[in-house]
């Protein structure tokens, strides 16, 4: 059969992976805001709590911005259909949404024909796994979990809260 699959963008005609042609796109501002969880045995929440998120490697928290800063920026290099965009803003806000669990929001904003969920998403994801790296000499039951997109904006349809501003 050599129709195009419903729904699925990356596969062209043949069944064949493909990069979705953005060229008749209009270019608008988008943006997205992605979020990893990062869960800790109890001991070592506290541990990291009394010492403000610092380890013997350095800040968690300063060096999981940088490496999600970097990721994003990287994206198109690590997902094989995404295309290289021009990043026009990164904020990352981190901090612990209950006694053991350590939430990364991720939000990624450009100006282009294609969004920015997958930059959000990886921003996010590097940013957790910077976190598990840094903190894993203390234990390694940490759980990386629940990595989502939490809203988008811009393009044909918007997700999530910020939909509605």
């Amino acid at each position: 059969m050599t129709t195009k699959t419903p729904g699925l963008t990356h596969i062209d005609a043949a069944q064949r992976p493909a990069m979705v042609d953005i060229g008749d796109k209009q270019v608008t501002s988008r943006t997205a805001t992605a979020r990893a969880r990062v869960r800790f045995p109890p001991d070592v929440a506290a541990h990291l709590r009394d010492e403000a998120l610092r380890v013997a490697k350095g800040s968690v928290i300063d060096t999981a911005i940088i490496a999600g800063t970097l990721a994003v920026k990287r994206t198109h290099e690590l997902i094989p259909f995404c295309h290289p965009l021009p990043i026009h803003g990164i904020a990352f806000a981190i901090d612990w949404s209950d006694a053991v669990t350590l939430s990364i929001e991720c939000r990624v904003r450009t100006e282009h024909r294609t969004g920015v969920e997958m930059e959000a998403l990886t921003g996010a994801s590097v940013a957790a796994l910077t976190v598990y790296d840094m903190c894993k000499a203390l234990s390694h039951e940490i759980v990386l979990m629940d990595t989502r997109l939490l809203a988008k904006r811009g393009g044909r349809r918007d997700v999530g809260p910020e939909a509605a501003a």
